[in-house]
């Protein structure tokens, strides 16, 4: 699957189950968990560990802005932030290529025929007279 991001995860789940992604989350809130419960928990942490790697990238950008001076202080948070981004890029990619051999693996049921064909007439049966002379001879 070439697009791993949580928009094209998000894509392909919608592909798959023909309805818009907020559709699908509430028709799965009322159903028993499932395939579908399923793959939008991991849509969930995989778009949550996206927005984990912005903001830490964001922060780290901040931290190492060339007009600040970094001291002692500064460096635990810049050593603490790159544990934190390296977290989530960690997560993001796990749950990435998780769904994505989940969804490999599904394709998408067809739709039920609307007019299923009506079976053929039994044929008719042999009239007695005919079945009786046969039995004779």
């Amino acid at each position: 699957m070439p697009d791993l991001t949580s928009t094209g995860i998000a894509g392909r789940i919608e592909d798959l189950y023909g309805a818009p992604l907020a559709d699908l989350e509430a028709h799965a809130q009322d159903q028993p968990p499932g395939m579908l419960s399923a793959l939008l928990g991991m849509h969930d942490t995989l778009a949550l560990a996206e927005r984990s790697i912005d903001f830490h990238r964001d922060h780290l950008t901040r931290l190492i802005h060339p007009d600040r001076q970094i001291g002692p202080h500064e460096v635990s948070h810049l050593l603490d932030g790159t544990r934190r981004l390296a977290e989530a890029v960690a997560v993001r990619e796990a749950q990435a290529a998780s769904v994505a051999a989940v969804l490999q693996s599904l394709t998408r049921a067809p739709a039920p025929a609307s007019a299923s064909p009506t079976p053929s007439p039994p044929a008719p049966a042999a009239p007695l007279a005919a079945q009786s002379a046969m039995h004779s001879r």
